[in-house]
């Protein structure tokens, strides 16, 4: 998967060697995993490519609920599940190192006096410095 800019919608266009066909299997309680099948533009599979997984689930945090997607290396369905675990473990990991990066690049903007805020700190307790403890600290409900 990949990020892409924003197209315009007259220069948009159908990559018909790229498609799609997704299905999604869950428990019921906190673990889902989407399938993403390789198709011909008729429809049917395309079996020289193979199948993607991506487990999807929600943490719940002390800021409220995050939802969170992960790659699956797997050739299975049953095999994506039994990786369920450590793909969330890994995407835990990626999130409180993204928010230890966050912490460090607020605690790099300390207001000296008589100094003017840089734009789009908002002041004093802008940004993340104004949520209090507990940063990067995740709960699996």
């Amino acid at each position: 998967m990949s990020s892409r800019s924003p197209m315009a919608a007259d220069s948009m266009s159908v990559d018909l060697a790229n498609l799609y066909r997704e299905e999604s299997y869950t428990d019921l309680q906190s673990a889902s995993v989407r399938v993403l099948i390789p198709v011909l533009p008729d429809g049917s599979t395309d079996t020289s490519r193979a199948a993607m997984y991506i487990g999807d689930t929600t943490l719940m945090t002390q800021m409220g609920p995050i939802p969170v997607q992960f790659p699956l290396e797997a050739e299975s369905l049953d095999k994506a599940f039994a990786l369920f675990p450590e793909g969330v473990r890994g995407a835990i990991e990626r999130l409180n190192e993204r928010a230890r990066e966050m912490a460090r690049e607020e605690a790099s903007r300390i207001m000296v006096p008589g100094k003017t805020p840089s734009p789009g700190m908002g002041g004093m307790g802008g940004g993340l410095g104004g949520m209090g403890g507990g940063r990067g600290k995740f709960i699996i409900d």
